[in-house]
């Protein structure tokens, strides 16, 4: 014969049901105990706005680095161009389609191609640090945005420093 009523295997599951509700009920969008200020509708789009050019910026200055390394050494060009390209895609994702001024050149660039070569890994580093900063405080889709350009700042760091071991002097 079977037992009807309650059993300790469903009194089990349904404090488990309700358990896990409520925990998916504190999962909610609610900024309360996250140690993030809530921001207004306008704070939040300036904050935005600012994390975006901070970050263009960056990526500016990494262009511009580029840019000094294929001048000083026209050899590497067509090694550094595929890496080029991707910090001018980084640029245009993280500024959303709005014009950035060029940045200055960051200065003079070693002679010595391997030297130089690990100088642009140097800025690649910075880049993928700075981007990972700002990922801190930027709200959930730019600090997915910035993490991807981070990494991939971190990968040309890897591959610039890789071609600096190859190259000779």
């Amino acid at each position: 014969m079977r037992r009807t009523g309650t059993t300790r295997r469903g009194a089990l599951t349904a404090t488990g049901a309700l358990a896990l509700g409520a925990v998916l009920t504190g999962c909610g969008e609610d900024d309360k105990g996250t140690g993030r200020p809530v921001l207004t509708e306008a704070e939040a789009v300036r904050a935005d706005k600012a994390l975006r050019r901070a970050a263009a910026h960056t990526g500016a200055l990494a262009l511009a680095h580029y840019d000094l390394v294929t001048e000083a050494h026209p050899d590497a060009a067509a090694g550094l161009a595929p890496l080029r390209a991707a910090v001018r895609q980084h640029i245009g994702a993280v500024a959303a389609g709005r014009p950035q001024p060029p940045a200055a050149a960051p200065g003079p660039v070693s002679t010595d191609r391997p030297t130089a070569l690990k100088e642009l890994a140097a800025a690649e580093r910075r880049r993928a640090d700075a981007h990972a900063e700002a990922l801190l405080t930027a709200e959930p889709e730019l600090a997915r945005l910035l993490a991807s350009v981070a990494a991939g700042a971190a990968a040309h760091a890897y591959l610039l420093t890789e071609l600096a071991k190859e190259t000779p002097s």
